[in-house]
């Protein structure tokens, strides 16, 4: 066990899975209803470490500029793109332990984010049940990814965006994937998303897996 001075990572509670299950508005549920810290890795991941990836860039001798999109987006297969990440999750994992040992909170932490796999997550936690993985159901991947703007296109310039896009969604897929196959080996609780509850239904289903470790609720 790394040192953890406080115990913010054996206590916190973990929503990982795959992209567009609507992790964060679950965990933005939980943590106010039950007054939870809540750690966002989408957002920390793509601003706060922005400086950690510009110096291991250098540090590796690659250029501190980020890769060209058309490598990224167009040049690797969805099975390239998708290895890349889960090698990269591992990484950026370090940082995630990191910030979350730096929080002190008298609640328990809530940290949601795809980066947070379940391989990763266990040997830290204190229980494994402090985990859930949510993952979308195909159909309700391709309704979400028509739905909410930022899912239904790749943000960076390329010489074609269908097929970016059309890569996009097969990484994700699989990255889900495999966020399921690690889950079930370690008996991690996986939640299928389908589109026929709402988000706060399925808060409710999260918040009963997290039951014995959350206090009472701060709101009516």
């Amino acid at each position: 066990m790394q040192w953890d001075e406080f115990t913010t990572l054996r206590r916190a509670l973990w929503i990982g899975g795959g992209q567009w299950a609507g992790k964060s508005t679950v965990a933005a549920i939980l943590a106010e209803e039950y007054g939870l810290t809540h750690y966002h890795y989408d957002y920390h991941d793509a601003r706060s470490h922005l400086d950690r990836r510009l110096a291991r860039r250098i540090r590796s001798g690659e250029p501190p500029t980020e890769p060209d999109p058309e490598a990224i987006w167009i040049e690797a297969t969805p099975a390239e793109m998708a290895r890349k990440a889960l090698a990269n999750f591992v990484e950026r994992f370090e940082w995630v332990q990191d910030d979350l040992r730096a929080l002190v909170s008298p609640r328990p932490i809530l940290a949601d984010g795809w980066g947070l796999r379940p391989e990763l997550v266990a040997p830290i936690t204190g229980s494994t049940d402090r985990m859930v993985v949510l993952v979308p159901s195909e159909e309700f991947r391709l309704y979400q990814i028509d739905r909410l703007p930022r899912a239904g296109r790749v943000g960076s310039p390329v010489s074609d965006p269908q097929l970016a896009q059309r890569n996009r969604i097969e990484r994700d897929r699989l990255i889900g994937e495999d966020a399921v196959r690690s889950a079930q080996r370690l008996n991690i609780p996986v939640i299928e998303v389908d589109g026929t509850r709402d988000a706060r239904a399925v808060a409710d289903l999260v918040a009963a897996q997290f039951a014995p470790f959350l206090p009472q609720r701060s709101v009516a």
